[in-house]
């Protein structure tokens, strides 16, 4: 494609309008031959910097927010519309994969994953294309425009054109609205979970947090939005955004069973008979079901598909069912570790062992609050790594620690795999365990190495030992 036939209202001359263009990239490192580098300006670093390197590299053309000096043609676009831009150049390159999709975006601090998940596995199961893009496709939650609109391609490349629906569910976070990854995207339907303490670390307040996440529910991204309204915040938002709203509750689920096998509820007058364990896991269905009936699905067929869905990897994931239970699970934030430890308590009569950590350089202010629930919650908690990344794995168990309840049961093993080994090993019959914070992860950081660590197949191994 030439750079002429990208940005049509600009005026250039015939050599920079035939320019060839054969993708888009904002990381200098990717570019290569034919690239059209977006030269943007981020909270610490200025994309400007980095426009010899792109060249170096293969980049035939550069849109800045200011007038550069460069080897090759430079587009000058206004930074209120740069991002919009990168979406359309992004779209445009990827030959428009959009168009006849039917996106879904979800934010939230927790469940945004499961959520996502349960729609592409209820659109699959009621024949129609689904997807997901997100924590368990990307390496970030929200990619970027240029990404996200190759994954959309590469979605759309593998669904079935006979099909009614392609429904592609995505993870926007709030860093992605305050980074405008999601600018220029249009959403059939945009949903929200809930709102707790995280990210504090790049928002400072939970007002702040809140209200990027509440730049989703405008109506240039949508005109219709799932809320659940059972969450302080997503009442809020229920009453103040102006797009169309389809409240979702608790009491919209009765006569609700739930065991370590699996839940069992009415939703709609209809039985929904479901793998997912965990009280969480039912407002994450009733969120995912209400998408799907609002994108045109039927009340009881969606019923009827949640016996099929697949429980979502990491997220009250029963690993081990003997004497003892093990469950990995994501769980962290304060909120997430306290609905997780909640739940199991409601599904177990034995002593409850908790395992987590919590990340480096992330969020500081919640370690000590996750210290408080976990110790609270739990008979025994062992306070282990997480992914340190650049941070030392003891200065943040110290300050996990801070916040621990006076005359709790608390260990501290810096090394997960014998925190774990641990916790398995001061149960008896009836008792579970949790390991949280990493749930589908498979590598643990840090910082200055990556090494293979999945918490689901160190219980496995642990588990196989003991019965050598």
């Amino acid at each position: 494609m030439q750079l002429g036939d990208i940005f049509t209202e600009e005026s250039f001359d015939v050599a920079t309008a035939s320019v060839e263009i054969e993708r888009v990239e904002i990381d200098s490192r990717r570019c290569d031959f034919a690239t059209l580098f977006f030269a943007l300006s981020g909270r610490v670093v200025d994309g400007a910097t980095y426009v010899p390197e792109a060249v170096e590299r293969g980049a035939v053309a550069v849109v800045a927010t200011r007038a550069l000096r460069a080897p090759v043609p430079v587009i000058v676009i206004p930074e209120t519309e740069v991002y919009a831009a990168l979406a359309h150049a992004s779209a445009a390159l990827s030959a428009h994969p959009e168009r006849g999709l039917d996106l879904v975006g979800v934010t939230g601090t927790n469940g945004k994953t499961s959520v996502t998940t349960l729609v592409a596995d209820l659109a699959r199961w009621l024949g129609w294309n689904g997807a997901t893009i997100g924590t368990l496709t990307s390496e970030r939650t929200t990619p970027a425009a240029p990404e996200f609109y190759r994954t959309l391609a590469d979605a759309r490349s593998r669904f079935d054109p006979a099909r009614a629906k392609s429904v592609v569910a995505l993870e926007v976070s709030s860093h992605a609205l305050d980074q405008h990854r999601v600018e220029g995207s249009h959403f059939e339907v945009v949903a929200f979970t809930n709102l707790s303490h995280d990210h504090l670390d790049y928002h400072h307040t939970m007002e702040e947090y809140f209200a990027t996440k509440a730049q989703l529910f405008d109506d240039r991204y949508s005109s219709t939005a799932v809320i659940w309204v059972d969450d302080a915040y997503g009442e809020k938002l229920a009453t103040s955004t102006a797009l169309s709203v389809v409240r979702v509750s608790r009491e919209d689920a009765s006569d609700v069973s739930t065991t370590l096998g699996g839940t069992v509820f009415f939703w709609r007058g209809h039985l929904v008979n479901t793998a997912l364990i965990g009280d969480y896991n039912i407002d994450n269905a009733l969120v995912a079901m209400t998408i799907m009936t609002t994108l045109g699905a039927d009340d009881g067929r969606v019923a009827a598909a949640m016996a099929s869905v697949t429980p979502v990897p990491g997220r009250f994931e029963v690993v081990h069912h003997g004497a003892i239970t093990v469950i990995v699970d994501y769980a962290h934030t304060p909120q997430g570790l306290e609905r997780l430890l909640r739940s199991v308590r409601e599904l177990s009569s034995g002593r409850l062992v908790t395992v987590f950590g919590c990340g480096g350089d992330r969020d500081r202010a919640k370690r000590p609050e996750m210290g408080r629930v976990a110790s609270e919650l739990s008979d025994v908690t062992i306070v282990t790594s997480d992914n340190p990344r650049g941070e030392s794995p003891d200065a943040i168990i110290d300050e996990v620690i801070a916040g621990v309840a006076s005359g709790a049961d608390v260990v501290r093993e810096p090394d997960r795999r014998a925190a774990i080994a641990l916790a398995m090993s001061r149960t008896v019959g009836g008792d579970v365990v949790v390991v949280a914070g990493k749930g589908h992860e498979t590598t643990q950081d840090f910082g200055d190495h990556v090494v293979v660590f999945d918490d689901r197949e160190v219980v496995r191994e642990i588990v196989k030992g003991q019965q050598c």
